[in-house]
């Protein structure tokens, strides 16, 4: 089913760098060319129209506008915009709101809800932000050491109470394993000393300011 999505272009990813290969410059190089927006989103083939004309009046974009005169958020509205161009199955997206304004991630965010209601699809945000996210979600899945510890749809977690806010959990939640780890490491750490202690109470000091018979001999 993965390769079929893959394959299909059915599966799409959006992320936080925006990178193309160039011949003889490398790979993964920072796309900031000088042209404008508008030649970049009209140059994409094979887009409905009026999917293009919505994300560019969403995502507040001036088409005249050359990517080197942009801010880091405008760039990022641009980049989002090429990545939504063509409808998906599957939605892949990471942090991909950092650079963005309130009023900006919370219509996209809109949108994304719209696109999961009215067309099926499924999306997947990794994300450290979770200000204006209790009415977007519908499952969650929190990963300690690639491990899933908290999943499942919203309405099963009882930390997911009404009025509840994503923020206070996840942070009890980070709190809670911070403090395993901590506990983990000091723990590990007193087993290692204490195992320092016994080698040094059993193998003799052999130091130039303490000479011993074990010094002397290897004169």
């Amino acid at each position: 089913m993965e390769q079929d999505l893959t394959c299909s272009g059915q599966l799409s990813y959006l992320g936080t760098s925006w990178r193309k290969d160039v011949a003889f410059a490398g790979y993964g190089v920072p796309l900031q060319g000088d042209i404008t927006a508008g030649k970049m989103i009209f140059g994409v083939e094979g887009v409905c129209p009026e999917r293009r004309r919505q994300l560019v009046q969403l995502l507040d974009i001036d088409l005249y506008q050359r990517l080197t005169t942009m801010s880091d958020g405008q760039r990022r509205r641009v980049q989002i915009a090429m990545g939504l161009l063509k409808p998906y199955d599957v939605l892949l997206m990471d942090e991909i709101t950092v650079d963005m304004d309130v009023l900006g991630r919370m219509d996209l965010l809109a949108f994304f809800k719209q696109e999961c209601e009215q067309r099926g699809a499924t999306i997947v945000y990794a994300t450290h932000i979770f200000d204006g996210l209790e009415g977007w979600i519908s499952h969650v899945a929190y990963l300690e050491d690639g491990r899933l510890v908290h999943g499942g749809p919203r309405s099963i977690l009882p930390e997911m109470g009404p009025g509840k806010k994503l923020l206070h959990v996840v942070e009890e939640w980070l709190r809670k394993e911070r403090d395993a780890r901590r506990a983990k490491t000091a723990a590990a750490a007193a087993s290692c000393g204490a195992e320092q202690q016994m080698l040094a109470s059993v193998v003799p000091s052999r130091t130039p300011l303490m000479p011993n018979k074990h010094l002397a001999f290897f004169r």
